[in-house]
């Protein structure tokens, strides 16, 4: 049996998060020994797999600061890792023989430290120095060395995985002294389970008072409350549809934005803020619903009741969204750039658009005319998902690597 731990920083809902509990929980189903380590988690925040007994999930560190009066959140990141990588190693007395590490990999050099040297595997989501804004001087000089340590350290791993071509492409161009190191693409898979229970039970526990009535045609936003997002220009192409129908047709018309919350971020909380601001100053508040963490049964819910998901953030590294909503047979209107090039199909699973009002709304405005382009676009995205991302095969490529790390 190989043993493997998980390292992740935060364990949460985003999408970073889904792929570390799915990948823990494929190498459970081949019949490797799994824990999770982490800085945080909070049982009433997070997936529900994580709650599961045969998932064993250890926090450690939480007790360190996530930033500094508001400020330095990258160093207090890389600390909080540091300790959980020194406390796995010199205080838990786990056995081992992977680590799987991701979005920090200044852990790595304190695995090596190790008695007897473990194999690490390390998960590009996306380069973290491209994550971040430096608009001042200090910003730049702050980030130069945790931008060259992320570099340095992530040329540490014995393997290096990316999430797709594109991440890939953005590797190699983002750090150039790691030219001789080979990235492979897994992408991220689709954990079904909890999409297919029962519409009828779904609908049940996961809408019910949240959609006024009287609504005929639902948008689903469905992303993290993060500026970075652009979750802004859901709100302005329904803004700019609502001024091509008829009354009676806007009348029909609602937008949901759901998305992960963490009141412990002062982002989540300003940008929620922001984009309820936003909504009263283009007229649309009443057409609007936001929900902040929406459980399993909601998210699930509201990907099969809509008519077209709006994702909006731009060279998005992957983005598992536009597969969820592929799978439960939503069409999916994306930005023309990063993830969605490689996992929307133009055309035969939604559209893909420049990141501008005028092009969201257009296409969205398909979607509102033509419910049978809906239930084609629906079916043909979730046999794409059956053939490309199936956790079967995500499953199958991940073990792979992890026993060939073994060997």
């Amino acid at each position: 049996m190989v043993r493997v731990v998980f390292l992740h920083p935060d364990l949460g809902i985003g999408g970073a998060e889904r792929l570390v509990v799915d990948a823990a929980v494929a190498l459970c189903s081949r019949g490797c020994s799994v824990q999770i380590w982490t800085a945080h988690h909070d049982p009433t925040h997070c997936f529900s797999e994580t709650l599961d007994p045969d998932l064993n999930v250890v926090c450690v560190g939480d007790w360190l600061p996530t930033s500094v009066f508001g400020y330095l959140h990258a160093l207090c990141a890389y600390l909080r890792m540091i300790y959980v990588a020194l406390y796995l190693v010199f205080l838990s007395g786990a056995e081992y023989d992977v680590v799987f590490c991701d979005q920090v990999s200044v852990c790595i050099p304190v695995l090596r430290l190790s008695r007897q040297r473990k194999k690490v595997l390390f998960y590009c989501h996306f380069p973290d120095q491209l994550l971040t804004q430096r608009g001042s001087a200090l910003k730049k000089l702050y980030r130069a060395p945790i931008d060259r340590l992320e570099e340095l350290t992530t040329g540490m791993a014995d393997t290096v995985l990316v999430n797709s071509c594109f991440t890939a492409g953005v590797f190699r161009e983002t750090f150039r002294t790691l030219d001789g190191v080979q990235t492979d693409v897994l992408y991220p898979s689709l954990n079904t389970h909890s999409f297919d229970r029962p519409p009828e039970e779904q609908l049940e526990q996961g809408l019910g008072g949240l959609i006024p009535e009287g609504v005929s045609c639902l948008f689903l936003s469905l992303n993290r409350y993060e500026r970075k997002k652009s979750l802004g220009l859901a709100l302005e192409g329904l803004s700019s549809l609502k001024t091509r129908l008829a009354p009676g047709d806007q009348a029909g018309l609602h937008l949901v934005v759901a998305g992960g919350y963490d009141n412990r971020v002062a982002e989540n909380v300003q940008h929620y803020a922001e984009l309820k601001e936003l909504a009263a100053r283009l007229g649309v508040e009443d057409s609007v619903t936001f929900l902040r963490s929406p459980s399993d049964s909601q998210k699930v819910a509201l990907l099969r009741g809509s008519a077209g998901i709006l994702y909006t953030p731009s060279r998005e590294h992957f983005g598992i969204v536009p597969v969820e909503a592929m799978y439960c047979c939503c069409p999916v209107i994306a930005v023309r750039s990063g993830g969605p090039l490689e996992s929307v199909g133009d055309g035969e699973t939604g559209f893909l658009c420049e990141p501008t009002a005028e092009a969201f709304s257009l296409a969205m405005e398909k979607l509102f005319r033509d419910p049978q382009l809906r239930r084609d676009m629906g079916q043909a995205g979730r046999r794409r998902v059956q053939e490309k991302f199936s956790l079967e095969a995500f499953s199958d490529q991940l073990h792979g690597y992890i026993l060939r790390l073994t060997q």
